[in-house]
């Protein structure tokens, strides 16, 4: 079943998301789940953003339940609690190595609910991957970016272990803006000596993109702006 799948997203059974605010963690989270559990892997994705309101993989569930992804999030309920619950259902996850798991975290201080876990989660075999938009403002220099990855890593208490250049404008990316994405993420792999996963793009465009060292991940847009639903 794996032959299926690009070897970057089957080498761990746990992959952790995260990055700045807005970078696009929730659609890599989502499209990688999709994408593991149509190759006919067990698949499981848990909503551990405690920060954007908006953009969380809970709003893709029923699609999740069809797919057959387990899907673990805290209660609709607490969301917006000042100190969020975490699911129990997470540290069951954390354990159960039958699972292809990948953890949707919030930006930047959302890492730190990894605290929590990161002594079970340093147990496994585990990934951390820093999303990178360029276009971002935060985000759009080598200085601001190395130091949104090393602020995570503190926050968290886990080591990033890879680098996502998932530069977009929304609905207005293009191919030049993850072409741009590109070479910062080569500088800041370079500079942290971190090496670079992956390129998103949405398919329409990944087709079109010139060959990059890495493989470019091509993804379907499924979350959208509370104006678009």
């Amino acid at each position: 079943m794996t032959n299926d799948l690009p070897a970057w997203m089957t080498a761990h059974r746990l992959t952790a998301i995260v990055g700045h605010m807005g970078g696009g963690k929730t659609e890599l989270a989502v499209n990688m789940a999709v994408a593991l559990a149509k190759a006919g892997e067990k698949t499981a994705i848990a909503d551990l953003d405690v920060v954007n309101p908006y953009f969380r993989s809970r709003e893709q569930r029923e699609m999740f339940k069809t797919l057959g992804i387990r899907f673990v999030a805290s209660a609709q309920s607490l969301i917006d609690a000042d100190v969020p619950s975490l699911p129990a259902e997470l540290n069951t996850l954390l354990q159960d190595e039958s699972f292809f798991s990948v953890l949707d975290i919030g930006g930047d201080s959302g890492a730190r609910v990894l605290a929590r876990y990161r002594h079970q989660i340093a147990a496994r075999d585990f990934a951390v991957w820093f999303v990178l938009n360029a276009r971002r403002p935060q985000t759009a220099t080598l200085e601001k970016a190395v130091w949104s990855l090393r602020k995570i890593e503190e926050e968290m208490g886990l080591p990033v272990t890879g680098v996502v250049n998932n530069t977009h404008l929304c609905a207005e990316t293009t191919a030049g803006d993850v072409l741009l994405g590109a070479g910062l993420a080569d500088e800041v792999s370079y500079v942290t000596n971190i090496p670079v996963i992956c390129h998103t793009a949405p398919r329409p465009i990944a087709a079109g993109l010139p060959q990059l060292a890495e493989p470019v991940f091509p993804i379907d847009i499924y979350m959208k702006k509370p104006w678009e639903r």
